[in-house]
């Protein structure tokens, strides 16, 4: 992965850009510290489906399975209902 000085990014971003698509993700440092990566729509899309399960893997995955707390029959208060109007 190469790495881009903020000021270097900023003035020759086309470039950065470019070796984004053909070398792939590109570094961004401000200071000397890493501060962001430029990645192509299909490393992204890639790596947000990675990150985010669909429902139904979610669901039978062991994650979703656990014990349900039920209150006990006839303990619980119930308000009261006023038929008059």
């Amino acid at each position: 992965m190469h790495t881009w000085p903020v000021q270097d990014a900023k003035a020759r971003f086309s470039e950065l850009l470019e070796c984004c698509l053909a070398e792939g993700p590109q570094m961004v440092t401000k200071r000397g510290a890493e501060a962001a990566v430029l990645v192509s729509v299909e490393e992204w899309r890639r790596l947000q489906t990675a990150a985010r399960p669909s429902l139904k893997q979610l669901l039978l995955s062991d994650a979703a399975r656990g014990e349900l707390n039920v209150p006990a029959r006839g303990k619980a208060r119930r308000r009261s209902v006023d038929l008059k109007g």
